[in-house]
């Protein structure tokens, strides 16, 4: 193990020592023997190295690109690799270049939690699909900590930051990464907890498919990412974060070659009290498919996602005056518990959260309101 990844809890207030020559290429050489693809960042950065003159001034896809069959490093983490011959390469010619892990093909899932000095944003964003509130006393809430802790909380878990069963590293600006490795074959995907897309708290980024994470022991002009204690596994990801990924969009929508159509009792539902017209009928059908469709699939169709999007687009129906605000959640609880019986609760916090996002941006067709 390298010297870099031994530092414990009580050394991380130390001012922290300039790295040897050789500590990128140990803990690169560390990270690759247990099968997580490392690629170079710029030196004192936490950033990839630049692709190389050509592929800057010819932008083309990293599939097609002569550079990584060629074992040159552009493209970030699409060049990352389990190779030690060319990690020997990489950073014996450049042992100032940091190690950035590729998280999808290292089959990890890092919680990425942010202790930055901001303003809260709106409440319906602290915690994506769960309202919170205005007689909820928000004082004191500034972090991702504080937003992991709470949504633990909810769910009567203990928080990933006191997770002492799996790898966890400090960084310079205060910040923790909690690394998971992921516990199934689902890609789950990368997110922002500042995004208005999928995001599984304020101040919480998720680092996944798509993403990379910076190695334990890796130096930047900021300091060094320094795990907290001696476990350096990632434990598998607990299964009720593993829900809450899913609820909140971390897995990509499935691909359904033809959306079931909407069941009867979705449309009765919606136009029992009369009649909205077929254009209406059939837009709202459309919408619904895709919620629908997840019912053909126990997990890992993203049902969060598409009852999320459905809401969303229905909520602008609703603004545009296509719906009213009744026959849209009747639509889409009904086409909810249809795809997932005895998940009503979670279904109508996507719903509610969907909907009040949605009616911020009416959606017109071209022949105009009802």
């Amino acid at each position: 193990m390298p010297a870099e990844l031994r530092i414990s809890r009580s050394d991380s207030s130390r001012r922290t020592p300039k790295p040897s020559v050789a500590a990128s290429l140990a803990t690169a050489r560390w990270c690759a023997r247990r099968g997580w693809p490392v690629h170079p960042l710029a030196s004192g950065r936490k950033t990839p190295v630049a692709n190389c003159p050509d592929c800057r001034s010819n932008p083309h896809s990293p599939a097609e690109c002569p550079c990584l069959p060629a074992g040159r490093s552009c493209h970030g983490f699409h060049a990352a690799t389990l190779d030690q011959r060319r990690i020997t390469q990489w950073w014996g010619s450049h042992p100032d270049f940091g190690v950035g892990i590729a998280c999808g093909p290292a089959g990890l899932v890092v919680i990425d939690i942010d202790a930055h000095s901001t303003q809260p944003p709106t409440r319906d964003r602290i915690l994506p699909g769960i309202p919170i509130g205005d007689h909820v006393d928000l004082t004191g809430l500034a972090n991702g900590f504080h937003t992991l802790g709470v949504l633990a909380a909810l769910r009567g878990q203990p928080s990933p930051t006191e997770d002492s069963t799996t790898l966890r590293v400090r960084t310079p600006s205060g910040g923790l990464h909690v690394w998971y490795r992921a516990a199934d074959n689902r890609r789950w995907r990368c997110s922002s907890g500042s995004s208005q897309g999928a995001a599984l708290a304020w101040q919480v980024d998720v680092r996944a498919h798509g993403g990379y994470i910076i190695a334990p022991g890796t130096t930047t002009r900021d300091g060094t990412y320094t795990p907290v204690d001696d476990v350096r596994e990632p434990a598998a990801l607990p299964p009720w974060l593993a829900q809450e990924l899913e609820r909140t969009g971390h897995l990509p929508a499935p691909s359904i070659p033809a959306p079931r159509p909407v069941p009867p009792r979705a449309q009765q539902a919606v136009f029992a009290a009369g009649g909205g017209r077929d254009r209406t009928r059939s837009m709202l059908a459309s919408i619904l498919a895709p919620v629908e469709a997840c019912g053909q699939v126990t997990e890992g169709a993203g049902f969060s996602d598409a009852l999320n999007r459905a809401a969303y687009t229905i909520g602008g129906l609703v603004a545009a005056g296509r719906l009213t605000d009744e026959e849209a959640e009747h639509a889409l609880t009904q086409a909810a518990s249809d795809a997932r019986p005895g998940q009503d609760r979670r279904a109508a916090q996507i719903i509610r959260s969907g909907l009040t996002a949605g009616r911020q941006h009416p959606l017109h067709t071209r022949r105009g309101p009802r």
